[in-house]
């Protein structure tokens, strides 16, 4: 009998070569940020769903997450779907609804994976972690007759007093347990584990000032003893740095989005858009792992405050 090896398992990526849904997603994120736009931040542009940003739904009510998030977000800015809700063509049916002719769909993807077993030259058995991804086409209720009137409901948009402190979401930011402290600059300084966030009167509106901690607070959770997330900056404004900060934008739209409000953009996105751009040419995958990364610490932040 063969004895099993103790190597640790690898892990492998397969892509179909007649659809590289890594390349299609990429080029057209490249093509809005080659046009000054940033393609995870049309929904609050679009007039028709700019009050009520919210992640797009499944037909349960789960909220899609990561890259598929910005897929939806973009799909329904640009075609001007209102409901948040989407669904296969199959769950239409369970829901005696039916795609309206000629409506096309949207490709969005599945990651999973399996073990595989092969014999290496010693006659060791190597096992192999191999990742892939699944595309499946999804419908907006807005592309669907029949449905409930729950799925065609445009949520109600959130009101919020811009002049003063929102006690909410202060004490959500307060909930994380971050060390948050005034100063004149926002950043997050990893070696003394702090934030530093300029004067809340500082800020045009209240909602700017909850914007950029959602952005420094993302950029928290990469500490080693949080997340632990390197992306390999070495230098100030290097390859890791222009991928760290597209994470953080991520996931401030992601928790503006679970909180209720618009990421407001910050000065230097003119700046950042150009590091993005070479990064996206150079790695056609990394739009996909900085939505991953962003989706873990939304979830990481989110569990801090509700446990």
């Amino acid at each position: 009998m063969t004895k099993p090896s103790t190597r640790k398992a690898t892990s492998t990526l397969i892509i179909q070569p007649q659809d590289n849904v890594y390349t299609r997603v990429t080029a057209k994120i490249l093509t809005d940020l080659e046009q000054g736009n940033l393609s995870w931040r049309k929904p609050w542009h679009s007039e028709h769903i700019a009050s009520q940003v919210m992640r797009p739904l499944r037909w349960n009510d789960i909220p899609y997450t990561g890259i598929n998030t910005l897929i939806l977000w973009n799909e329904a800015s640009e075609k001007g779907f209102t409901s948040p809700y989407w669904m296969t063509f199959k769950q239409a049916i369970t829901l005696k609804a039916n795609v309206c002719k000629g409506e096309k769909g949207t490709q969005i993807v599945y990651a999973d994976k399996f073990m595989k077993e092969e014999e290496v030259a010693d006659g060791e058995t190597k096992t192999s972690q191999i990742s892939f991804l699944k595309t499946y086409t999804v419908f907006n209720a807005s592309q669907i007759d029949g449905l409930s009137d729950a799925f065609y409901k445009t949520p109600e948009p959130v009101a919020v007093n811009k002049q003063t402190r929102n006690q909410e979401l202060e004490q959500f930011f307060a909930h994380t347990k971050a060390d948050i402290y005034t100063g004149s600059k926002a950043c997050y300084t990893q070696s003394i584990d702090r934030i530093q966030m300029p004067p809340f009167e500082t800020f045009e509106t209240a909602m700017r000032y909850y914007a950029v901690l959602a952005h420094e607070l993302t950029h928290w959770t990469k500490h080693p003893l949080r997340l632990n997330r390197d992306l390999g900056r070495k230098t100030y404004g290097d390859e890791g740095y222009a991928k760290e900060e597209l994470v953080a934008e991520l996931g401030a739209c992601f928790l503006a989005t679970d909180l209720g409000f618009e990421p407001m953009p910050e000065e230097h996105h003119a700046a950042y858009i150009q590091s993005w751009l070479q990064v996206l040419k150079d790695d056609k995958r990394f739009i996909f792992q900085a939505a991953s990364y962003a989706q873990k610490a939304t979830e990481y932040i989110q569990k801090l405050v509700h446990p």
